[in-house]
């Protein structure tokens, strides 16, 4: 079965699924949802209609670009990736939300991968193989686990609301440390519906990370690294971070500290699509204007506490690590 399933490209590992898949499903998602929100943002600000619905019209295509997505990942045959985005775009219609589209789309891969090339007739049977058993998951599983999710987003808000001090803790801590892993805070943030004060929580831990390590690190990988790490992704540090765990716990520590000021102090706040981004491409400030207006006390607040405070909080406790010996030269060092 084993050499059955190798010879079949199937493979039923974290790295495969966890890693490789939910990867290419966020790019999906950067590809429709997000980059939708910016240009219908950017669009709002400067008047212009056109650019309005172009962002609409990408953020329709969520389930399509998910479903693409996570069959490429899954390196479906071809036939089987365009089919995908009729199964993602069902699975997203029915309220399946991001995990109903991804386990849709992964079931009838891998099932499609089982076929192929087996018949006189591969050119049916393996998009239709895809279609039938995506479709029939997408319309009766998806939506039971868009609920799951949803219901899971909401009770991380209500107990946000009963502990605001501890839960912005809780929530930003771990969101950042996923936006650094691996793994995509994007796709688990749009998953669960994250909004309101958790998703400021999320923004401001993912901002933590993201400027935290870009400060840390400016004086060993310059203005390359600076921007390369604060406005694309912190996950760039994470060999750096598998060499010295000790790192990691700056920003880490900075979340920490923050996520209760932004959240008590500011009341910040963000949408689904902004927060697990924290500032790569400035997604995560555009999801908080549009949750909390374009006031001056807004921008004051991401100013202050996406961009400022992580970067003074993170350097003050690097340098502190720095001389009790525990970061040392080159250890923020970004790797050719």
């Amino acid at each position: 079965m084993r050499d059955f399933l190798a010879r079949k490209n199937i493979e039923f590992s974290l790295r495969r699924y966890g890693i490789e898949t939910m990867n290419y499903m966020t790019l999906g998602l950067f590809g429709s949802l997000i980059i939708g929100l910016i240009l219908k943002t950017t669009g709002n600000w400067l008047g212009w209609d056109w650019l309005v619905d172009i962002g609409g019209l990408a953020q329709a295509g969520l389930g399509a670009a998910i479903g693409v997505g996570v069959a490429y990942g899954l390196q479906a045959p071809p036939m089987v990736i365009f089919s995908s985005a009729m199964v993602g775009s069902l699975a997203i219609s029915v309220g399946g939300g991001p995990v109903g589209a991804f386990v849709a789309v992964a079931l009838s891969s891998e099932l499609s991968k089982l076929v192929h090339k087996t018949t006189p007739i591969d050119i049916i049977v393996t998009p239709a193989t895809a279609l039938i058993t995506g479709m029939l998951t997408a319309q009766w599983v998806a939506p039971y686990l868009g609920e799951l999710m949803r219901a899971t987003g909401q009770t991380i808000e209500w107990a946000m609301t009963l502990q605001p001090f501890f839960m912005s803790i809780v929530i930003a801590v771990i969101m950042g440390m996923v936006l650094t892993g691996p793994t995509s805070s994007a796709a688990v943030a749009i998953s669960l519906d994250l909004s309101g004060l958790a998703a400021g929580a999320a923004t401001v831990g993912c901002c933590a990370q993201m400027i935290g390590f870009a400060a840390m690190s400016y004086k060993e990988n310059g203005t390359s690294g600076l921007l390369g790490i604060g406005l694309g992704t912190s996950m760039l540090q994470l060999p750096n971070i598998i060499r010295n765990p000790w790192i990691w716990l700056p920003p880490i520590m900075t979340a920490a500290l923050l996520a209760p000021i932004g959240t008590l102090v500011f009341q910040m706040k963000n949408i689904p699509s902004g927060a697990g981004m924290g500032t790569s491409g400035l997604v995560g400030q555009v999801g908080t204007l549009a949750a909390m207006g374009q006031t001056s006390e807004v921008w004051l607040a991401i100013a202050l506490m996406h961009f400022i405070l992580p970067a003074l909080v993170c350097l003050s406790i690097s340098y502190g690590l720095k001389r009790c010996g525990k970061i040392h030269p080159g250890d923020l060092t970004l790797q050719a």
